[in-house]
């Protein structure tokens, strides 16, 4: 009876340890959250500003993702990311992030179904037809890869799927299942914010303006305060977070260079597209034209931080297009859309988040740049020309009827050619161990800057200036072309810069995220499908019958000797 006893208490000692063992670390899991994420890309796990993003969340964010029904299966894996990582994102924000999957072909038809679309498109949600060819039959669907997030009575859409000119369908969806996070947070992050940062335009030398600067101000006036400064007006840079040159076409004045150095040496935040050669393709014409060199008198200015912008122009083989008259008919010139080596589409970018997974460039008449070294300033080079370039120095030959002739393959041998740089660090002040400009006693002056100072410098002005429509008199997108009505990513790489440079240390770094791509051989696959197919099938009733023939053999062996006792 004592054994009886002692052995009960025994277990019931063992329960309450293993009750209080399981409620224990209940407890310490919900006081010290802990995730490990074991995959070697880190592919569930996000980033830390996108994580304090959500826990400060104050109301509701409602995502409608419009992925879902039969689709491919490279699309049903971007549905799991888009998945995965919304519930990462519950993890952090709770019940404040809520979210559905819906087939937007599953809903009515006819007017309700076309009023539906058009709702969807209004927000930049537009369908797009994926042909799957599963080696057995090519089947062809519409789908709506992408998202409209609401919060607090406003709502954004926003498409999850990257498209690429260069990368292939299978690269396309691996770049937007990296890009899921950054997609969706930065989305979240714009329709939550509560102080908007000032950006200001600079004015004054004939940068760009009116409808040709629309392309720049319309997407940045979704994110940032956008404002107008004049170079001369010292107590306008205080105010700014950020400070955008665009092409300016006239010399600064050593005063206006003074506050742009002290406002960099401040930590402050510059964007700088600039054109050293002045190029008009209205006298492309004929006899052609020559480039002439620009005076913005910023040259010992950016050589001072570490930079020299060349006076010459890029050539490249990966070109965008011109028209031009190739021969007459009837008295009527024929054109045709020829390359235009001088207007270089760029691809060839530094791993950094500003540039991963960035569409290509459209580039018109630029230039080549130089580093010199500079303590304290770190040079990460985002931009470079495709391998398949060439440098042609001041003055340069500009003349449409010379397309052919600047297409000889032999000629674009220089390598690439870089563009863009990023500079960030400890800057020297362009007046260290110099006299201040005439007239400028500052008792405030900076012989330095603080270590989070950034410059974003472009040898092409055209980067940031979009065209404009001939007929409707509309301004075009930024980055697109107006022959052909290619889009490029100009515009994400302006969005991209002015991210960065704002806020270094924040979402942007969602952009970070690399996720291998491990493809099937296919020709392997095609030549042991049959095999791999039988083995699927047939293995596992093989595996079943071995296993009863085996408990009936034991069965039989074990009854038939006790039959025999």
């Amino acid at each position: 009876m004592v054994n009886m006893d002692s052995q009960r208490l025994t277990a019931w000692l063992w329960l309450g340890i293993v009750l209080t063992s399981v409620v224990l670390v209940n407890t310490l899991g919900q006081r010290y959250f802990r995730r490990i994420d074991l995959t070697e890309e880190g592919r569930y796990s996000i980033s830390d500003p996108t994580k304090r993003m959500l826990r400060e969340l104050e109301d509701v964010v409602y995502v409608d993702v419009y992925l879902d029904g039969d689709m491919p299966a490279g699309f049903e894996r971007l549905k799991r990311s888009i998945r995965e990582t919304l519930e990462e994102f519950r993890v952090h924000a709770g019940t404040r992030i809520q979210y559905q999957f819906i087939d937007p072909w599953a809903g009515p038809s006819g007017n309700a179904r076309q009023e539906f679309f058009r709702d969807l498109g209004q927000k930049g949600l537009q369908p797009i037809n994926v042909v799957d060819d599963n080696g057995d039959q090519t089947t062809e669907k519409y789908l709506v890869p992408g998202a409209v997030i609401s919060y607090a009575g406003s709502e954004i859409g926003v498409m999850l799927l990257q498209t690429s000119l260069t990368a292939s369908p299978d690269e396309q969806l691996n770049q937007s299942v990296e890009g899921v996070e950054y997609a969706l947070a930065s989305t979240i992050g714009k329709l939550t914010a509560v102080e908007r940062k000032t950006v200001g335009i600079l004015r004054g030398h004939g940068e760009l303006s009116g409808l040709n600067i629309t392309g720049v101000v319309s997407p940045l006036e979704e994110f940032y305060n956008m404002v107008p400064v004049q170079a001369s007006a010292t107590k306008e840079f205080q105010s700014l977070d950020a400070l955008i040159v665009a092409k300016p076409v006239e010399a600064f004045t050593e005063q206006e260079k003074y506050n742009l150095d002290q406002y960099l040496m401040q930590g402050g935040k510059v964007f700088m597209a600039l054109d050293l050669m002045e190029v008009y393709m209205d006298s492309a014409g004929g006899e052609g034209t020559a480039s002439i060199p620009y005076n913005l008198n910023l040259e010992d200015q950016l050589f001072r931080y570490g930079l020299r912008i060349n006076y010459d122009l890029v050539g490249d083989a990966q070109s965008g297009y011109y028209p031009a008259v190739v021969s007459e008919a009837g008295g009527q010139p024929q054109i045709r859309q020829m390359p235009w080596p001088f207007f270089v589409l760029a691809n060839n970018y530094a791993s950094h988040p500003i540039t991963n997974n960035l569409d290509v460039l459209y580039h018109r008449f630029v230039s080549t740049i130089d580093t010199v070294a500079v303590e304290g300033v770190k040079k990460t080079l985002l931009i470079q020309s495709s391998p398949y370039s060439k440098v042609m120095g001041s003055p340069v030959r500009v003349n449409i009827n010379d397309m052919r002739g600047l297409l000889d393959e032999k000629s674009f041998n220089a390598g690439p050619q870089a563009v863009g740089y990023l500079l960030e660090g400890s800057f020297p002040s362009l007046y260290k161990n110099r006299l201040l400009p005439e007239g400028i006693n500052d008792p405030d002056y900076l012989s330095e800057s603080s270590g989070d100072a950034k410059l974003v410098v472009v040898a092409d002005g055209d980067i940031l200036k979009n065209d404009v429509n001939p007929r409707s008199g509309e301004p075009l997108p930024l980055g697109m072309d107006p022959f052909s009505q290619q889009q490029y990513a100009n515009s994400d790489f302006l969005l991209n810069t002015m991210a960065y440079l704002l806020e270094a240390d924040g979402i942007i770094n969602a952009r970070n995220k690399e996720i291998a791509i491990r493809p099937l051989d296919e020709v392997k696959v095609a030549n042991e499908r049959a095999n791999w197919q039988f083995i699927n099938l047939a293995l596992p009733l093989l595996v079943l019958i071995a296993f009863g023939a085996g408990k009936w053999i034991l069965r039989k062996r074990t009854f038939g000797r006790s039959r025999q006792q």
